[in-house]
């Protein structure tokens, strides 16, 4: 998510590291270029055969197999030119020039495959660890919880990531049905960590806290607790990157036919009844997880609204009204709710991914999280939670 306490950062690290990587990987066809130049001309006094062979030995780090077979493609073509160009066949120079080119290239292909397997085996070593975090952090919602039948979906708006700071999760408990959802500022491995904190807490609190209001309370506890530690470790740290804040929805679903919802600035659930979508905005506004400090009364309470049975009700991360298509034109998700009224939870949240990946032409701005709930008149056995896959 966005930190709207900060001014637009200017570019960062990984756009610098992009420049320089796309600079490197032509460097060996300006070498290429810029000897073709040389014997062309009346320099070819200049003796450039080092340069040549050295094309494909630098296109081996910064590029593939591929890339390298590309390069010393590239310089074969230009010695092939270069000499005859010259009239310099027939000379003990040009095929030594030709063996050094290729025992090289042989060895930068054979150098730069091995290299790519070994990235390809480190990524899906990250990639297995990142699926069984995620199968912590982040696991399916159970399809029955009590009164209400629930579903669940996570998108990375990174390719190939699995986790990131968008947390959620369904609890039964003798209170009721109790829902988080939320998302962290920043992203990386300490966004993930302030979820898991966020995550641990609530999951601890809500069966023994019967106020709700206090186990929003445990889960900013947790929060402002790992920040002591996370300062304590990191000495010197400018503070700002340690002070994080989550914005979070805490809802309370009882067997009576109402919602309880506390909201941690965080994007309002929407509710679905009789095919009118309506945003239950919070009667008194309160700020993030993080930022007690700001507030200045009561340490809040719950907002009650109806939830009937045959009622729909959308938990989900700033990712969905914020993703954006090339016009800069929101996503419109109350209308996508409206117009998937009837369908299951399955149907709705398969549409709602294609709805939004068409929206946003596959490329998705920020994380994606949401929990479907619906109001059942048949509850159920309280034990058939079983998830949805």
């Amino acid at each position: 998510m966005r930190a709207p306490l900060r001014s637009p950062p200017g570019p960062g690290a990984g756009g610098h590291h992009q420049v320089l990587f796309a600079v490197a990987e032509c460097v060996p066809f300006v070498i290429a270029l810029l000897v073709l130049l040389v014997e062309l001309t009346p320099a070819h006094v200049v003796y450039t055969g080092p340069l040549l062979v050295a094309t494909p030995a630098l296109a081996a780090v910064t590029m593939g197999p591929k890339g390298t077979l590309a390069a010393a493609g590239v310089a074969v073509g230009v010695s092939v030119t270069t000499a005859t160009h010259n009239q310099a066949w027939g000379g003990q120079q040009v095929y030594t020039n030709f063996l050094a080119l290729f025992l090289v290239s042989l060895a930068s292909f054979m150098t730069s495959r091995a290299a790519r397997t070994r990235r390809e085996s480190e990524l899906n070593q990250v990639r297995r660890i990142a699926t069984a975090a995620q199968e912590v952090l982040l696991r399916p919602v159970p399809a029955r919880l009590g009164p209400v039948r629930a579903a669940s979906m996570y998108l990375a708006a990174e390719t190939g990531a699995q986790i990131g700071g968008d947390l959620y999760d369904a609890v039964q408990t003798r209170y009721g049905v109790r829902i988080i959802i939320g998302d962290v500022r920043g992203k990386g491995l300490p966004a993930v960590r302030a979820a898991a904190v966020v995550l641990g807490a609530f999951r601890e609190a809500v069966h023994y806290e019967d106020d709700l209001v206090e186990v929003v309370n445990h889960c900013a506890e947790a929060l402002r607790r790992d920040a002591v530690v996370a300062r304590a470790g990191r000495p010197g740290v400018d503070d700002d990157l340690l002070e994080g804040f989550v914005t979070a929805v805490v809802a309370q679903i009882p067997d009576s036919h109402d919602v309880e919802v506390i909201n941690r600035g965080h994007p309002p659930p929407l509710l679905l009844h009789e095919g009118t979508v309506r945003s239950l905005t919070p009667t008194a506004p309160l700020p993030p997880l993080g930022l007690e400090e700001f507030i200045s009364g009561p340490p809040g309470r719950t907002d009650r609204y109806p939830f009937a049975p045959g009622d729909r009700l959308l938990f989900h991360t700033d990712g969905v009204i914020e993703a954006r298509d090339r016009d800069s034109t929101f996503f419109d998700l109350p209308e996508a709710m409206a117009t998937m009224r009837d369908h299951t939870r399955r149907a709705f949240l398969e549409g709602l991914r294609q709805a939004l990946l068409h929206h946003t032409e596959g490329r998705l701005g920020d994380d994606v999280a949401i929990i479907l709930v619906d109001r059942s008149e048949d509850a159920g056995p309280p034990d058939s939670d079983v998830p949805m896959t």
